[in-house]
């Protein structure tokens, strides 16, 4: 048969020898009684079957078994003899016709008539019928290619004779049912929701769905904020119900208050896109369908740089009282649909954008610690299977606790296995990329490695895999195998979104990551044509910004040029953004550019703390001490990053002279975690800024914090107040050699070459060693003396094989090659 099924064809489970046949037909027995019937060529007895299907109960199961009859009828005629074929087929399109002439919106039954006609040459009869399937559904399988194939047929010679006795009658009927063969209009939709404390959500919300519903039904559990105001102002019907712990209980009660014909559930965190709403509106026509999947975008960056993660999520379905969710989290309503009856279960390109996996919005909400109780609850009450152990851990990996996820992404994925269901389960692709995930990033790297390659031989279009794998040969070291994967990922383009795949991992993600591969390597044009792609074909992903401007600098352009065009360019300039772009001109030297880029994040945003004490550490090291003392003093105690606040705030003002503030602000250091430590050099330099002498005897152990202020004052030029500290280190408990070390790294990098030569050469004269002569080469190698560079670090090697610094810093050296080492 030349035309191809809308499904597969496959026989029903043979029934066990001696069993009778139960007094209710099912499609499982009438598709074994079918076989045998086509088999013998009982065409009359295959009719009558059709008639049986007639009295099963259920209309899911009743529509199950009459398309299965008609496959069984298409795929046996396609195996008979010539005459058998043609009354077979003949039945088939028959009985077709029948079912259509009782519902005629139904595009499988309108594509197996028209198979039927086309192989009885009735092919306006069949034309007419392909075409109103293609309008009820224009991604039906195989409707394109079985229209062209009428087309060639219809050029062909035709038979004289009708091949049977039903040919001239099949084109009146197929006009009529044609004809009649439109979606469904007047029928209502009514949006369901549970929300409870989402003001700063739910208007968002409610604005992009409320142009495509008829009904909005708000089921709220608790607010205390003017959430339930909100929902009245879009005149929502609003249900006051206590929470049970059980959203799937919230969830139905929304659905026993909606009257509309269609059902559509959302959360607050998630947006409808504009543009689709008259598309999601005329999606209630398709009355074939009992649910239809859409497009679900999920924002997953912590900043919101927009990385995301797509999937089909089935959010539509009739209003029908079976039709209930089950599970008190992470909810499933599908056990509950038909989804064995073919065609029933629709998808359609309407988007909705969710954006409750944002870090700030998650953490904001406590989501991770609510959301494992209430799935252990359930586990204890009800038991575990492996979607609960697969949402478990993708609680624990979003929390960030990958060691955790890892034991129940294994417990999912081995339940899954010995039940025999990878292949046919859902979330599968979704689990084995979060077990892959989670594996690398708790440092498991040959496992992940293993676990990617299990993945990708059942899925082997699953780019999130092959990313997986070339970030895991990064850090393992390798990466050579890591660029191969990389540009695999882009042979292979993103993920079918049936797999639950992050956007991007077949386009711009590996790009990113080979553009640092190449400027890790000094290779600066590819690179930055690899970003300039990023920027022109994805403006919506920001995490491009940082690179581009790094690239960009390295290549000699202007800051103030560089942030223009990416403000020019990018979709949206946020403060994620400028934090990351100030962070890159700050790493490149552009210092002033950065502090312009992180001020105008916090008039954006006055409550990233993360950007506040990076501008105050900014301004700590231009000598602007008293503006970085205020910001960092602004940073709350229970912050994240009081303990860096408290830090910064105290340079600031001992180093502006302010020992009062300083001492006042001493008396939360503990609070916030400063350890004894560390407070007892911010006492000791606050003596010193109040004229008093260097204290002796600091612990060594507080010397790298005494190292860092030292460093911000010389990148601050602040002489005076260096050499006011320089003496505190001096009468330390610091061995006198580590002392000089210290001292030498940060005059070498801030441009005193000279004591630091010094300081290493006074080392050399006592006990050389490598660090020392490693130290020399560095300085000899920034005054241009490559000659004297390379000896140094060849006598470094020689007392240190295993110096990697100097062995790095000979492979650069011109001269290197000539030097022994």
């Amino acid at each position: 048969m030349a035309l191809r099924l809308t499904g597969p064809t496959a026989a029903p489970d043979a029934a066990a020898p001696g069993l009778q046949t139960p007094a209710r037909p099912t499609a499982a027995t009438l598709g074994v009684q079918a076989l045998t019937m086509l088999a013998a060529g009982d065409l009359g007895g295959y009719r009558r079957l059709l008639g049986e299907a007639d009295q099963i109960d259920d209309p899911q199961r009743r529509y199950q078994a009459r398309v299965g009859l008609l496959e069984h009828g298409l795929a046996g005629a396609g195996q008979a003899s010539t005459g058998q074929a043609i009354t077979t087929f003949a039945a088939v399109a028959g009985t077709a016709m029948e079912m259509l002439e009782s519902d005629p919106a139904e595009p499988i039954v309108l594509n197996y008539a028209g198979i039927a006609c086309h192989e009885l040459w009735a092919l306006e009869a069949a034309q007419r019928l392909f075409r109103a399937a293609r309008r009820l559904d224009p991604g039906l399988a195989n409707i394109e290619r079985n229209l062209q194939q009428v087309a060639a047929r219809k050029r062909a010679t035709r038979p004289r004779r009708p091949l049977h006795t039903i040919v001239p009658t099949l084109a009146r009927r197929a006009q009529a049912v044609s004809d009649r063969a439109q979606p469904a209009t007047g029928l209502t939709l009514s949006l369901c929701m549970i929300v409870r404390d989402e003001e700063q959500m739910l208007g968002r919300c409610l604005t992009a769905a409320a142009p495509a519903v008829d009904e909005i039904v708000v089921v709220d559990t608790g607010s205390t904020d003017g959430t339930v105001q909100i929902a009245r102002s879009f005149g929502a019907t609003v249900i006051e119900h206590p929470w049970t712990g059980s959203f799937a209980d919230a969830r139905n009660a929304s659905f026993a208050a909606a009257t509309g014909d269609w059902l559509l559930y959302l959360d607050a965190d998630e947006v409808l896109v504009a543009d689709d709403a008259p598309r999601l509106k005329a999606l209630t026509g398709q009355t074939w369908r009992e649910a239809i999947s859409l497009v679900e975008t999920s924002f997953v960056g912590e900043l919101g740089d927009g990385s995301a993660v797509t999937h089909n999520a089935l959010r539509m379905f009739r209003n029908r009282p079976a039709y209930r969710f089950t599970g008190s989290i992470h909810e499933q309503i599908a056990p509950a649909l038909p989804t064995y009856a073919l065609g029933r279960i629709g998808h359609a390109a309407v988007r909705i954008e969710h954006y409750g996996y944002l870090g700030t919005v998650r953490d904001a909400k406590e989501k991770f610690r609510r959301n494992i109780e209430l799935l252990r609850r359930q586990a204890a009450e009800s038991g575990a299977d492996a979607f609960l152990h697969f949402n478990l851990g993708c609680e624990y990996a979003a929390a960030g606790d990958p060691t955790s996820a890892v034991v129940e992404f294994e417990q999912a994925w081995s339940m899954l296995s010995d039940a025999g269901t990878v292949a046919t389960c859902e979330f599968a692709p979704a689990l084995i990329s979060g077990l892959v995930k989670t594996l690398r990033t708790s440092g498991q790297g040959p496992a992940a490695l293993e676990r990617a390659e299990t993945g990708l031989k059942l899925y082997p279009d699953f780019t999130d895999l092959v990313l997986e794998q070339a970030t895991t040969w990064r850090a393992l070291g390798d990466l050579e195998q890591a660029e191969a994967l990389y540009r695999r990922c882009l042979k292979l383009g993103d993920a079918p979104a049936r797999y639950g795949p992050m956007v991007g991992t077949g386009t711009f993600l590996p790009r990113l990551a080979l553009a640092r591969l190449l400027m890790g390597r000094g290779e600066i044009a590819p690179a930055r044509e690899l970003l300039e792609w990023c920027l022109e074909h994805h403006p919506g992903f920001f995490g491009v910004a940082a690179p581009y401007t790094t690239v960009r600098l390295a290549d000699g352009d202007d800051p103030g040029d560089v942030v223009a065009e990416l403000e020019q360019r990018l979709d949206a300039v946020t403060p994620a953004v400028r934090h990351a772009v100030g962070a890159a001109l700050q790493s490149a030297g552009a210092v002033a550019a950065a502090e312009q880029q992180y001020r105008l994040c916090l008039d954006a945003t006055a409550s990233a703390t993360a950007v506040r004490v990076v501008l105050a550490e900014l301004l700590l090291r231009r000598g602007a001490y008293a503006e970085a003392a205020r910001h960092a003093a602004t940073v709350a105690e229970d912050d994240p990053f009081a303990s860096l606040a408290c830090r910064l705030e105290l340079c600031g003002l001992i180093a502006a002279g302010d020992t009062t503030g300083a001492r006042a602000t001493m008396t939360g250091a503990a609070r916030v975690g400063l350890p004894a430590v560390e407070r007892d050099v911010f006492e000791a330099w606050t003596e010193i800024a109040a004229g008093g002498p260097p204290r002796t005897g600091l612990p060594a152990a507080g010397m790298a914090l005494l190292g860092t202020i030292l460093e911000l004052l010389l990148a601050a030029r602040d002489a005076t107040g260096f050499d006011q500290l320089v003496p505190a280190l001096q009468h330390s408990e610091l061995a006198v050699r580590e002392q000089r070390e210290l001292l030498a790294g940060m005059y070498l990098t801030h441009g005193h070459g000279g004591l630091a030569a010094q300081h290493w050469i006074t080392i050399c004269d006592e006990a050389p060693d490598s660090r020392a002569l490693l130290g020399l080469a560095r300085v000899a190698a920034s005054h241009g003396m490559a000659e004297d560079a390379a000896n140094f670090a060849a006598g470094a090697l020689e007392l240190d094989s295993e110096c990697t610094g100097a062995r790095q810093l000979l492979d650069r050296l011109p001269v290197a090659a000539g030097v022994d080492g």
